[in-house]
């Protein structure tokens, strides 16, 4: 073999090498950083979250960085921002509340509102998959618990989207637990102001399962929703899938042309214009209820991202493990 040949082969295989750690570092997996007061989360070397779990008055995801760190949310009130609106001061970027629960508000933060207090973490799992298991209380303006839930967030390393799974099941620890007939809840996102639809930046747009878009959507039942817009000058959406095994499956959508995101399974008077009290659902004294959303923070509208694919994907997923057989 000539010295040439030898010199090409070593080269050749330095740069294979140098591309196989390329490909490891860039496929990293899901890592997750204990903090003061926070979790930080990054995915496949490219940061995507921080878990906040002390100084608010519940836990919030802060940011949410999309593909090519594009930030998904609203910085208002919890950062400085261009162009935002300075409304609605409890909708921080990305949680979990409701307007009425025993009559306690866990959704505004307004005079005598109740508050959401983080326990303990379960556990706190690096890897391909991210887990993050935390258990949480919830109390009135009085200090008095109102009930308990346990949390569960899986954040995929998928290399072209950021995906994660939010499961949440609510005690009734304290006594029969109502869920109040209200619109403002639930399972929710503010997203960035250059995605809504109104507004002097707004170029976004909404989409439901149903077909339904823009304004229409809201109040409307479906199995899920993209609401996408541009980013840094880049489109860019995010879904919410309503688990198929949710209570009052498919949910209503409490989504707003300022960019207010939200499932709300709760509030059928103003959504429907039924008769108060029609969206009211109590769980009794020592039971539990649990609803599952998946989001998918993707590139470009929901035909780009194949929105609809993914959760006829995420369906079949639910079905295999409860073991059943999906229908065709």
């Amino acid at each position: 073999m000539s010295r040439r040949t030898t010199i090409v082969g070593c080269c050749f295989a330095l740069a294979i090498g140098a591309v196989a750690v390329y490909a490891a570092e860039s496929n990293r997996g899901v890592e997750i950083q204990r903090e003061k007061g926070k979790l930080h989360v990054s995915i496949n070397g490219e940061p995507f979250s921080d878990y906040i779990y002390e100084g608010y008055s519940r836990p919030i995801l802060f940011p949410i960085l999309g593909p090519g760190e594009a930030k998904m949310t609203r910085n208002y009130p919890l950062a400085p921002g261009e162009n935002e609106a300075h409304d609605h001061p409890h909708h921080k970027s990305f949680w979990w509340g409701h307007g009425s629960m025993n009559g306690v508000d866990f959704w505004a933060e307004e005079k005598n509102h109740g508050t959401e207090q983080h326990v303990e973490f379960v556990s706190i799992e690096s890897g391909k998959v991210g887990v993050i298991r935390s258990r949480d209380k919830y109390l009135d303006a009085a200090g008095k618990v109102v009930c308990t839930d346990d949390r569960t967030m899986r954040i995929y390393s998928d290399p072209n989207a950021r995906i994660f799974d939010f499961e949440i099941t609510l005690h009734a620890s304290e006594g029969d637990l109502k869920f109040g007939d209200t619109k403002e809840g639930t399972m929710a996102l503010r997203l960035a102001e250059t995605m809504r639809l109104t507004g002097k930046v707004g170029k976004g747009h909404i989409v439901n399962s149903e077909g339904v878009r823009d304004d229409a959507t809201w109040g409307k039942r479906a199995d899920w929703v993209d609401y996408y817009g541009p980013v840094d000058g880049k489109t860019v959406g995010v879904a919410i899938f309503d688990h198929p095994g949710n209570p009052r499956h498919p949910t209503w959508w409490h989504v707003r042309d300022y960019g207010l995101f939200a499932a709300n399974p709760f509030g059928i008077h103003d959504f429907e214009k039924k008769p108060a009290g029609a969206g009211d659902l109590t769980v009794p004294k020592g039971d539990n209820i649990t609803f599952k959303y998946r989001f998918i923070i993707h590139p470009g509208d929901e035909k780009d991202a194949k929105i609809a694919e993914a959760y006829e994907k995420y369906k079949w997923e639910d079905r295999l493990h409860d073991g059943l057989r999906p229908n065709r």
